[in-house]
Order: structure tokens, then C-alpha cells, then sequence
């Protein structure tokens, strides 16, 4: 009698805390994770180290990074020359969004899953304690997944293609919560928005401030390593 092989799954993977429990999420429910991480220009490459140990470190069966230049577009404090805002809550959509970053992170894991033969795509995103991006809402993710199965050869011609979202109606408190749970090392993802080449965080903006209010509200030490 063979076993069963393992669904494989593609996993967006940051280095921040929200995807590290996102792939804990999919290995507990035994999918081979197949992580992808995006360089886009972002503020500092710490955070795609951190993706790539990150995935190592929870058992990921290959991590790949794909190279996107958002940069030439800018219009976010994360590609662009503008400031980040600290100790502050934005109203509104704040500078830190980056315009149709989660729809090109979610095309490229559907290109890949395609190729590897997945049905799943998982991400991260959230939207309880998040800072308002309007690409990490319900609406979108069901959208997206309407779109993946009406686009490809795989939801055509295949048994459909699924997004999970399983951090999607979590507060941070849970989410640090379940990592504890999972046994995922927080001390190794990198959050914040403008974290040093050593992947220490600034304390001050909006990532880091919802990031220490969820261990704090869950009772639980904050790992984050600070400048």
C-alpha cells in the first residue's frame, strides 16, 4: 500500500509574522509548502532573508524569490522617496500601500502553482489589525479566487484552484496566539517597514505598533529585536 503524497501548496511568504504562521497553518494541515517570496523594491532586502529562513525553518520543501520593480512605479512610502509615518494611525488608505501589490504577489504564486500542479494558494492577509489596505479584505481574496478559476488552463480545465486566507478574521493577538501554538520562532520574521540591514525593527511604525499590541494583548513576550 503507497502512501498518500501531499498536496502541494504555494505559500506567500514576507518574513513577517502573519505569513510565518500561514505556512505553520498549511504544514499542520499537511500540505507540502512551496513558499514564494516577492522582491519588489521594497525599503530593505532584511525582510527576504527573513522570508527565506523563515521557510527553511518551518519546513518548507523549496523557497523562491521572484523580482517585481515597483520601485519604477512608486506612489508608497515603501517604494517611493516618502516618509514613513511614525506614532501615528493614518485615516484612511495610508502611504504605506503599495498600489496592487497582493493582486501581482497572488498572479505570480498562480503562474507557479500552475506549473507545480497546486490547486492552493495560501497568503497571509488580514483584516482586523491591519493598517487598511484595501487588498487585504474578504472582497478581494473571494474575487481573486473567481478570477484564478475563470483565468488559467488549471481552473478551466482542472478540479478548481482555492485562496486561503486563514489569518483573514484574526486579531495580531490571535495570530501571535496560534504561532505559539504552532511553535513558530517570532524572533526570526521581520515586520516592520523600515527595518535595519540586520532585520532590527524601529518600534515606531504602523507594523511595528500593531505587532507589539498583539503580543502584548495576548500575554505573550515580544520577541521583536529593536534599533
Amino acid at each position: 500500500m503507497t502512501d498518500t503524497p501531499q498536496p502541494k501548496a504555494v505559500v506567500l511568504v514576507s518574513g513577517g509574522m502573519d505569513s510565518a504562521v500561514t505556512i505553520a497553518i498549511a504544514r499542520e494541515q499537511g500540505f507540502q509548502v512551496h513558499a514564494l517570496s516577492v522582491a519588489y523594491g521594497q525599503r530593505h532586502s532584511s525582510e527576504l532573508e527573513a522570508s527565506a529562513h523563515v521557510a527553511r525553518m518551518l519546513g518548507a520543501v523549496e523557497h523562491k524569490t521572484v523580482q517585481v520593480d515597483l520601485r519604477s512605479i512608486g506612489g508608497s512610502a515603501l517604494t517611493a522617496d516618502i516618509e514613513v509615518p511614525l506614532d501615528t494611525e493614518d485615516v484612511g488608505i495610508p502611504v504605506t500601500y503599495v498600489p496592487a501589490r497582493n493582486t501581482i504577489m497572488l498572479s505570480i504564486a498562480l503562474g507557479w502553482a500552475e506549473v507545480l500542479g497546486s490547486r492552493d494558494i495560501w497568503c497571509g492577509v488580514n483584516a482586523v489589525d491591519y493598517s487598511g489596505y484595501p487588498d487585504c479584505r474578504p472582497a478581494f481574496i473571494e474575487a481573486f479566487e473567481q478570477l484564478a478559476n475563470v483565468a488559467t488552463k488549471a481552473g478551466v480545465e482542472g478540479q478548481g484552484l482555492r485562496i486561503h486566507a486563514p489569518l483573514m478574521r484574526m486579531s495580531k493577538a490571535d495570530i501571535a496566539r496560534e504561532g505559539g501554538r504552532l511553535g513558530v520562532d517570532f524572533s526570526a520574521t521581520v515586520s516592520c517597514y523600515q527595518a535595519d540591514a540586520q532585520g532590527r525593527a524601529c518600534g515606531h511604525c504602523d507594523a511595528c505598533r500593531l505587532r507589539a499590541q498583539g503580543f502584548r494583548e495576548a500575554g505573550l513576550p515580544d520577541p521583536t529585536r529593536y534599533v
